[in-house]
């Protein structure tokens, strides 16, 4: 098995849940922040709109600056729906899949740097950054996602089991989220 048939899977199962929990945002709550030190719903959002297309920068360079030093940093531009961010989610779950699913064990064995001035954050393997750096990382930001839904008195939806919004299905395990 490839790696990154072996990857797809994971990558299939955690953009699906990911979805579920972007389309449970409410419009109206875009602007909530639950702290001073925390990222708003919107820039949490966009955040998670946006990951599944580092998929493809890792793929497809073998490095990248986040902050040139001759120029500007990356930024994503701020969505300004729920709608908008679940569409710009699917078109880069698209475009990510398709890479991932045409990347052969020899690419994703070769290193990708992470840069920020010039300075190398981390430097590993494209199959470990897309597990880790891409996956992981998407991960964190949707369980952070799911207390803002529970704060906002959104439904949480199933992610890998039932939620305490969801009814568990017959013999399904009744841990809640």
């Amino acid at each position: 098995m490839s790696i990154a048939a072996a990857l797809l899977p994971e990558f299939d199962h955690e953009m699906a849940g990911t979805r579920r929990a972007l389309e449970r945002v409410p419009d109206a709550a875009l602007d909530w922040t639950p702290h001073p030190k925390s990222m708003s719903m919107r820039s949490l959002v966009t955040h998670l709109a946006n990951l599944p297309g580092w998929i493809v920068e890792t793929i497809s360079r073998t490095e990248l600056d986040m902050a040139p030093v001759d120029g500007e940093p990356w930024r994503a531009e701020p969505v300004a729906s729920v709608a908008e961010a679940v569409a710009a989610f699917d078109r880069h779950v698209a475009a990510a899949r398709e890479a991932l699913a045409g990347a052969s064990d020899a690419a994703l064995l070769v290193n990708w740097t992470l840069l920020a001035a010039d300075e190398t954050i981390f430097s590993m393997p494209r199959a470990a950054v897309i597990r880790g750096f891409v996956l992981n990382h998407l991960v964190h930001h949707r369980g952070q996602l799911t207390v803002y839904l529970r704060l906002n008195d959104a439904p949480v939806p199933a992610l890998y089991g039932p939620s305490a919004d969801e009814e568990a299905a017959p013999g399904a395990e009744t841990a809640q989220a």
